[in-house]
């Protein structure tokens, strides 16, 4: 889970809890629930005309009244004058109707109809040594849903990201071993398996047609501790960009409840038979510029990643992601003026990788990127967010600066080779600190290119 305590995201985790193995019964209704429970008291009838006592009554208020003015009151009520109602209602059973997929389902339908389809992760890793040279164990625990009924289940990338081993557990108690199939950093998607057969899958919506407003739910595991529990809320806003350790996202974003653990698991609407899948809960702030902050979580629209979900359970890897074919780094004033350029943002091209799309397209080392399409770029992470925009095949006009000239040119974009999707996803997790970083490389290009030695401060990153 993303939490944010010193305006910036960080992974923290909790163990996971015991659970209790009660639940909804196929008929919708809960293990243990009494659905016939008599009244514990019996309604007594209201006598209707009784004035002498009206008088009393009255009497015996003010007296009472008097009494509090003057700083004591002592109740003297007798018990057969005193009828305390208590409902006789049975307790309601949470029943599945058939929809015609427009009507909206109450929150004890949603959860009664998905809560099966939720799991619980717990995960087991390393993270170096401690100072007597012993490996230092970590434990973390997140959210899933189950994608299918074989068993594929999806995450989020930084739930499971450098796990040693990672259990799922069903909300019936049952936990299985699982296996990582792939994921993305760059999306912080990951698709787990278990070797389950007849599970119950959700069902996966539309999140274009979210509006600010609409009612959502969340069912996951906060604290890794309170398994399987649902918070509600509304969405907060639509396609708000964020920026998670470099990365940037395009976001739901929403008031729902939301805490460590939660991470991975699903944001259901209240459509469909069942509810529908809309975004995959992954941070929240919890504190911004020094102030404490509340209701500000985020997921991940589940039309933006739904294909490369797919591409992982069949490949292990997104075969269509974009690639450029470059390392790049933000521009800035301090190497505009200490190189002679009239430009002082975009992306300056540290070196083009032969063959690439890039190359292909004509760009050079020395050239800095301002624009792809109609999106301007001033940053890497610009560069980024747009390049999620396109897919491997997809065509861009690419507009850059060389030598004081702007020029442009068509790029289309390549794949990231297979052998390459780790190595791609190191180098993205360097922050792109153009202001205050210093980037050290021992073979600096802008020896090469300037004949001298660079002493700027933007970090070179992979595109």
């Amino acid at each position: 889970m993303y939490n944010d305590e010193k305006n910036l995201y960080h992974y923290t985790y909790r163990r996971d809890g015991s659970e209790t193995k009660d639940g909804p019964l196929t008929d919708g209704t809960f293990q243990g629930q009494d659905t016939g429970r008599p009244p514990i008291q019996e309604m007594k009838p209201v006598k209707k005309d009784h004035t002498g006592r009206k008088m009393v009554a009255l009497a015996l208020c003010c007296a009472l009244l008097g009494g509090a003015v003057g700083g004591g009151i002592v109740w003297g009520v007798s018990s057969e004058d005193a009828t305390v109602n208590i409902s006789g209602r049975p307790a309601t059973a949470v029943t599945l109707k058939t929809v015609d997929g427009e009507t909206v389902m109450s929150d004890a339908e949603l959860y009664a109809a998905n809560v099966n389809s939720v799991v619980s992760i717990n995960t087991t890793g390393t993270s170096g040594v401690n100072v007597f040279g012993q490996e230092v164990q970590t434990a973390s625990a997140g959210s899933g849903f189950i994608l299918t009924d074989n068993g594929f289940i999806v995450t989020n990338y930084h739930v499971i990201a450098d796990a040693d081993t990672v259990k799922v557990t069903l909300y019936n108690g049952d936990t299985y071993d699982a296996q990582v199939i792939g994921g993305d950093e760059d999306y912080d998607i990951a698709v787990i398996k278990i070797e389950a057969t007849g599970l119950q899958p959700v069902t996966i919506g539309d999140s274009d047609e979210l509006n600010v407003g609409d009612r959502v739910l969340a069912i996951g595991n906060p604290l890794g501790e309170l398994t399987f529990s649902m918070s509600g809320g509304m969405v907060s806003s639509v396609n708000r960009a964020i920026n998670v350790d470099g990365t940037p996202f395009n976001m739901i974003q929403t008031d729902t409840s939301i805490n460590p653990g939660n991470s991975g698991g699903p944001l259901f609407n209240q459509y469909g038979q069942y509810g529908e899948v809309v975004g995959i809960v992954s941070a929240k702030y919890s504190s911004y510029a020094n102030q404490t902050v509340e209701g500000l979580g985020f997921a991940i629209p589940i039309n933006d990643v739904i294909a490369m979900i797919e591409d992982i359970m069949t490949n292990g890897y997104v075969t269509n992601k974009p690639y450029l074919g470059i390392t790049g780094g933000t521009m800035n004033e301090q190497m505009a003026a200490q190189y002679r350029y009239d430009v002082t943002e975009g992306v300056f091209v540290y070196s083009v990788e032969e063959g690439g799309a890039a190359d292909e397209a004509g760009l050079q080392m020395g050239d800095v990127i301002t624009k792809v399409d109609d999106t301007d770029i001033t940053t890497m992470e610009d560069l980024n967010a747009a390049k999620k925009g396109y897919s491997a095949g997809d065509t861009a006009t690419f507009t850059y600066i060389r030598q004081g000239q702007t020029m442009t040119t068509q790029v289309t974009w390549d794949s990231v080779p297979a052998e390459d999707q780790q190595t791609q996803q190191d180098q993205q997790t360097q922050q792109d600190n153009s202001q205050d970083g210093v980037y050290v490389d021992p073979y600096d290009l802008f020896d090469y290119f300037f004949g001298g030695r660079y002493n700027g401060s933007s970090a070179k990153e992979a595109a």
